[in-house]
């Protein structure tokens, strides 16, 4: 028997599309399109290049504007970009600090610096300036900044694509034990199908433009698991058999 299942749409959303279309000129990139997402629900995006992923996170987080259906965003949202958000003229601990809520205080503020530096192995780069650092770097600090906001919802697009495996891996793992202390909802865009099946708690399976969920598959519970997890061989498989990958 299947380790995964076929997931219904999930009640209770704070994220909500209903029959949501966008068009560029003479382009129709998203037709059509449903979605539910729940309160501190980690959705995670998988599909071929092209195919809208970008422009979904972008209505989900209000910086577009549907052509044709509705969306619902119960709360506050941050989006992270493959290109990132750094202000240039901020160092890193500038960049950070500026991730937070505005009425943290003084003491406190000093202190969640410090651990989003820990965090993101930053700390001695903390006086430096984006175009001092490595791309994978200043990715790091983008996502420190995002996590640091504690907004109710998170967007991600691609947020770990500039980082080495190890990296990559850590900030992974620092995503999830964030997420277990401080829980918050989460879409999450991927073209690594591994990672999609190691922290989803669904992976939702978008086809071709115009942009359609083919297949949505829910994850035993738990997240940061490993290739060697219940059901994480099966549906790795599964979205490589939708994609025509295998």
């Amino acid at each position: 028997m299947s380790a995964y299942r076929e997931s219904p749409i999930t009640d209770e959303p704070i994220l909500a599309l209903d029959g949501v279309g966008f068009d560029y000129p003479k382009l129709t990139v998203i037709d059509g399109l449903d979605l539910k997402v729940a309160k501190h629900e980690l959705v995670v995006c998988v599909g071929p290049s092209g195919c809208g992923k970008s422009t979904l996170l972008s209505l989900l987080g209000g910086h577009l504007v549907p052509t044709r259906g509705t969306v619902v965003r119960n709360g506050q949202s941050r989006t992270i970009y493959q290109d990132g958000g750094l202000f240039p003229w901020l160092t890193v601990r500038e960049n950070i600090a500026g991730g937070l809520p505005r009425d943290t205080a003084p003491d406190a503020r000093d202190k969640k610096i410090a651990e989003w530096l820990e965090i993101t192995r930053l700390a001695e780069f903390s006086g430096s300036y984006p175009h001092q650092l490595s791309g994978g770097m200043r990715q790091r600090v983008e996502l420190a900044r995002a996590l640091a906001a504690e907004t109710d919802i998170l967007l991600l697009d691609e947020p770990f694509s500039a980082l080495d495996y190890q990296s990559r891996t850590r900030m992974r793992r620092e995503l999830v034990s964030t997420l277990a202390d401080r829980p918050r909802t989460v879409v999450f865009v991927t073209h690594d199908i591994e990672e999609a099946v190691q922290i989803a708690d669904r992976v939702l399976v978008l086809g071709s433009r115009p942009t359609h969920v083919r297949r949505v598959l829910e994850l035993p519970a738990g997240r940061s698991r490993t290739p060697a997890s219940p059901g994480v061989a099966e549906a790795e498989q599964a979205i490589m058999d939708e994609l025509g990958l295998s």
